[in-house]
């Protein structure tokens, strides 16, 4: 048990749980849209999402690092050669796999990258400082729920069109509308934990706005709201039954973990592990 919390953890440090729970998350598009997985989509999405967190982590590197009272940050900068042999893995298995692509979603690829460059470059203008999105009321958690569904579900979808497929519209529209609720799900924790944090560096995040007990309140209607959603979508029924299961799971995981205690500041980093363990559990259910 005590090896598996340092596995995840190590994980969480080194930006490898989230990269995986993007490459599920793009695998996952694939057998909604009842295609055969494109493993140079999903590689790209992978390699891409480690190099973009960890330039931000690099970009948001404090004075004194190894100083910080985030066990997180002391960890990473402590252990720094880990963190470029990861991004150089990264760039040869990224630039590999790109070779393989179509243009239009080489194109769109950069699109996605300057997108997410928004999150903290100060472009806009908010009482008289420019800020990034992250510094917005209220925008950070769309923004980052717009990112990935732009990576995980028009992407693939993208280089599935380029290649001559064809993909019907109502079922790509309605996967966008299901990932980016899912995503906000699971993004909310992160910043109803982030609370005092955020309210430190004056971020206005939608939980400093609406309090924490209704922004816990809005992740359980946006549970619900998810599931019926589900029910409602043209998708295969193993599909409906593995999401839904996922989403029973994440209230588990929020009411007996995430939300019970403040204590356990990576409790929240479940949600990420749930990313992939969708992706695993639709693939069981139909399997079985």
């Amino acid at each position: 048990m005590l090896f598996l919390r340092k596995l995840f953890y190590i994980t969480i440090y080194t930006n490898l749980l989230i990269a995986m729970a993007a490459m599920a998350q793009c695998a996952l598009t694939y057998i909604i849209f009842e295609r055969p997985i494109n493993w140079y989509i999903v590689l790209v999405e992978g390699t891409a999402t480690l190099l973009l967190y960890n330039f931000s982590l690099w970009w948001s590197k404090p004075k004194k690092p190894k100083e910080s009272k985030f066990p997180r940050t002391r960890w990473i900068f402590n252990h720094e050669w880990v963190m470029w042999v990861n991004n150089s893995i990264a760039l040869i298995v990224l630039a590999f796999c790109l070779w393989h692509i179509h243009l239009h979603s080489f194109l769109f690829l950069g699109f996605i990258g300057l997108l997410s460059l928004l999150y903290g470059m100060p472009l806009f203008t908010f009482h008289d400082r420019k800020v990034g999105l992250r510094q917005l009321p209220g925008a950070k958690i769309f923004h980052i729920a717009l990112v990935w569904v732009c990576s995980s579900v028009m992407l693939p979808y993208i280089e599935l069109v380029s290649a001559g497929d064809k993909i019907t519209q109502w079922v790509f529209i309605a996967l966008c509308g299901l990932k980016f609720v899912f995503l906000i799900i699971c993004t909310l924790p992160f910043d109803i934990r982030d609370i005092q944090q955020d309210s430190y560096y004056h971020l206005r995040t939608l939980p400093n706005m609406l309090g924490e007990q209704r922004a816990k309140n809005l992740t359980y209607t946006l549970l619900v709201l998810h599931c019926l959603l589900v029910l409602i979508v043209p998708y295969m029924m193993y599909v409906k039954v593995g999401l839904i299961l996922t989403n029973i799971l994440i209230f588990a995981l929020l009411k007996l973990a995430v939300f019970r205690t403040k204590e356990h500041y990576h409790y929240a980093y479940l949600l990420d592990g749930s990313l992939v363990l969708q992706f695993l559990i639709v693939i069981l259910v139909g399997i079985f």
